[in-house]
């Protein structure tokens, strides 16, 4: 059950002029369920994407990081097949899809980006894509966000979207995304596949640095177990049918849109996280720089004891103190951290807060969403990063994933 993350109400979801949407069930891993989507784009649209850091990179996303060097006009997005630990096999599979679809659309197959998730080093099955191609395509129109939210989930409970309008001096623009994710989550980026359209004009060169951009503050700011997927994307995608960006504050607005859009959802993928009860913000503050911020919010996020600690609302916080110890962060004075559960001062000057009582940090740690937050007192930079608790259940689901 996810924390507080209720299924989006497709009426909610505005549709993107120059992008549309078709979905079809291929039975790629299970027979009747969507797990086929197909993006149709505009002439004319831009396309930008960040990936995995994986080196076993899913053939996927070698094909997808290869085809955007062209005017991209289709995506292609499959579940239930990872494609990835499959060698030459599985970039023959991916590009074969690529042409596929491209023969049915009228394009070139450079033209198409594939993507897959799922199970790891299972062949892709081809054919059941191929087949059902036509079917998507038959599906393809522009208000179907809520669809396709729903054909690119595995493990997650709830489709997760997003949409929003903003006002700019030419007129509205939309943004509107979804994305998959609930295991094998950590930066860079996820496990996870996201995508966000905008029908705002937007060069291609703006849109690649706002995508790293985007990333950086929603995708690359989760975890949930510390492992880092061989299929992570997110793609961001501006028609140019819209409105035209025409000056510096029409370009803030636009993007803060798009960084509002992203950020909930990468924090939907944590509050869906397999097996999630508690969904919790790690705040570290006052730090030399971001970069030690980081290493001491993962620290703190990705360690088992502390989110054990966190299903069980049990105020160990010790376990949190030893992970910013072994953060590996140099010339740390532990003598002027402090560190707060919500607005409950746990630790004073790198000890026990001689006020401090357990049964308020206990309420806490009670509710299905509380902050952690940890006082460096070494300078001016900070960082936020978004986890979960480890339940029972996470273990279960991932025992059970292949069978």
């Amino acid at each position: 059950m996810a924390v507080n993350l209720p299924p989006p109400e497709p009426k909610s979801l505005h549709p993107v002029p120059g992008v549309e949407l078709g979905v079809a069930m291929a039975g790629i891993k299970k027979p009747g369920r969507k797990d086929l989507l197909v993006l149709r784009l505009a002439p004319g649209a831009a396309v930008a994407g960040v990936f995995t850091s994986n080196r076993f990179c899913a053939a996927p996303v070698l094909l997808a990081r290869k085809h955007l060097a062209n005017p991209v006009r289709a995506l292609v997005v499959n579940t239930g097949n990872a494609n990835a630990g499959t060698g030459k096999d599985g970039f023959a599979r991916a590009l074969s899809v690529c042409d596929s679809l491209a023969k049915h659309l009228k394009f070139k197959p450079q033209q198409v980006l594939p993507f897959s998730t799922g199970v790891i080093m299972e062949p892709l099955p081809v054919e059941r894509i191929v087949a059902g191609l036509p079917a998507a395509i038959a599906d393809l129109r522009e208000d179907n966000w809520s669809g396709a939210a729903e054909a690119i989930m595995t493990t997650d409970t709830v489709p997760k979207a997003r949409s929003l309008k903003v006002r700019l001096s030419g007129g509205e623009a939309v943004v509107t995304g979804i994305a998959k994710g609930a295991g094998m989550i950590h930066p860079d980026m996820a496990t996870m596949l996201g995508f966000v359209a905008t029908d705002a004009k937007v060069s291609p060169a703006r849109l690649k640095k706002l995508v790293k951009s985007v990333a950086d503050k929603s995708f690359n700011c989760i975890t949930v177990d510390g492992d880092t997927s061989t299929n992570d994307s997110f793609m961001l995608i501006a028609s140019g049918i819209g409105v035209e960006v025409k000056s510096e504050k029409d370009r803030k607005k636009l993007e803060q849109a798009v960084h509002e859009v992203s950020q909930w959802l990468a924090q939907a993928i944590i509050r869906d996280g397999e097996g999630a009860t508690k969904f919790v913000t790690v705040a570290v503050e006052r730090g030399r720089n971001q970069a030690e911020c980081r290493k001491i919010a993962y620290a703190i996020a990705h360690s088992p004891l502390v989110k054990t600690a966190f299903f069980a609302s049990d105020p160990n916080l010790g376990r949190i103190l030893a992970a910013v110890g072994y953060a590996g962060i140099k010339n740390l004075d532990t003598g002027r951290i402090d560190l707060f559960l919500d607005d409950v001062l746990v630790v004073k000057s790198g000890g026990r807060n001689p006020s401090y009582v357990e049964s308020d940090a206990l309420a806490a740690m009670k509710k299905p969403e509380f902050m952690v937050r940890v006082m460096l007192n070494r300078g001016k930079a900070s960082t936020t990063v978004w986890t979960c608790d480890f339940s029972y259940d996470y273990v279960k689901i991932n025992a059970e994933y292949r069978t």
